[in-house]
């Protein structure tokens, strides 16, 4: 990378590592937490509470793309973090469930991530943009096992009330972050010609990795609706979870250093996709497996370093792959879309993965679970990876 890129590369996934661990901080105890709301006996709102944000960010992901194609990254980027910070101050002052309800809608109002990986896009070559984007998956990656670690402690210490107010102060200095220290890519001539939401849907093999991060992040979140309960069935109480999803991501990540980046020079890229797609439908086969079994945390320590080798691979291929399938006039629309997908998968993790619990149990969840992922690798089969191509005129390239 050019020191530009580096730099660009670098406060982008400062950015999203801010914002993400303030989501990711309450993921681990708010299942909890939650059920000491008045209406926290109800699985199914507990879920909805956990996944709202989900919704509110597929709602909004497209517009604010658009509106980073229009009017430029940087100023949607700070708006979509003030107004995710302003969420996390209202879920400090809940007093209900309901009340959690509507701080995290908000939270997800603040729906950045499109402008976030566009203008990286825009200030990195395709050769070194996979690694770009993993960077930003480890930062995100990292931020959780940090969330892990911090959360029962913070919580112990703040409550959940306090915890969000750390997040709202967190995404304040993403801001900062923002104003002074990312680079600001030229923008697009004025006489460039302007693409439709319409274009973007046309593309299939766009379409195919939007289906893909729609199931990876449902199953993502349905996994946590019970997998915080299953470690404490299996002896291990909340505030050392940690102990179990610290070592499985640290390692996944080696894993992947180890596999993506190599094959990907190499033009392997699909197998390794196609590969890390059937590692998350085994681990979801294998908790449908040991669930009525009371595993032990061997057994779900292994399935965890799994889920992650698999889940880092496509968070960190399938941006990029986006982002290099999209016409650069577009590539702000495409990842509203692309991070629609993301943001409805969440929801429906946390809200389906919830009515799953509640109806059919755990069991069901996860065979639910392992379905989806069949069908995901169906859909990606046909995919094909982009060749590389020179950069645009308008990118940050020089040294």
């Amino acid at each position: 990378m050019t020191a530009l890129e580096r730099r660009s590369t670098q406060s982008l996934a400062f950015i999203f590592a801010l914002r993400m661990l303030g989501l990711f901080l309450v993921l681990p105890v708010f299942a909890l937490e939650a059920r000491k709301y008045p209406g926290g006996d109800d699985p199914a709102l507990v879920g909805l509470a956990m996944g709202i944000y989900g919704l509110t960010q597929g709602v909004l992901q497209i517009p604010f793309g658009i509106a980073s194609d229009r009017f430029g990254r940087k100023p949607v980027i700070v708006v979509g973090l003030l107004l995710f910070a302003l969420g996390a101050f209202i879920s400090a002052g809940a007093s209900t469930l309901h009340g959690l309800v509507l701080g995290r809608a908000l939270q997800g109002a603040g729906a950045i991530s499109a402008a976030v990986t566009a203008l990286l896009a825009d200030q990195t070559r395709d050769e070194v943009r996979t690694k770009a984007m993993a960077l930003i998956g480890a930062s995100i990656g990292l931020m959780f096992a940090l969330s892990l670690v911090l959360a029962p402690v913070l919580t112990a210490w703040l409550g959940l009330s306090g915890l969000f107010v750390l997040i709202a102060l967190l995404a304040l200095s993403g801001v900062a972050v923002v104003l002074w220290r990312v680079p600001t890519a030229p923008p697009l001539p004025v006489d460039a010609p302007r693409g439709s939401l319409r274009e973007v849907l046309a593309l299939g093999s766009l379409l195919r990795l939007d289906f893909g991060v729609f199931v990876l992040h449902a199953v993502q979140l349905a996994m946590w609706v019970a997998v915080p309960s299953m470690l404490v069935q299996a002896g291990l109480e909340k505030s050392l979870h940690w102990q179990v999803y610290l070592p499985a991501v640290l390692a996944s990540f080696v894993v992947m250093g180890g596999t993506l980046f190599p094959l990907e020079r190499r033009g392997h890229l699909r197998p390794v996709f196609l590969a890390a797609i059937v590692l998350i439908g085994l681990v979801q086969l294998g908790l449908w497996a040991v669930v009525d079994h009371q595993p032990g945390l061997l057994t779900l320590g292994g399935l965890l370093f799994i889920f992650f080798c698999g889940f880092n691979v496509l968070e960190a291929s399938q941006p990029s792959l986006a982002s290099r399938l999209a016409p650069a006039r577009l590539r702000g629309t495409a990842l509203g879309v692309y991070n629609t997908l993301q943001s409805l998968g969440l929801f429906a993790g946390g809200a389906l993965g919830g009515l799953l619990a509640r109806s059919v149990g755990l069991h069901g969840l996860f065979l639910v679970s392992t379905l989806a992922s069949a069908v995901w690798l169906l859909v990606a089969w046909p995919m094909s990876t982009p060749g590389r191509v020179a950069a645009p005129s308008n990118a940050i390239i020089s040294p």
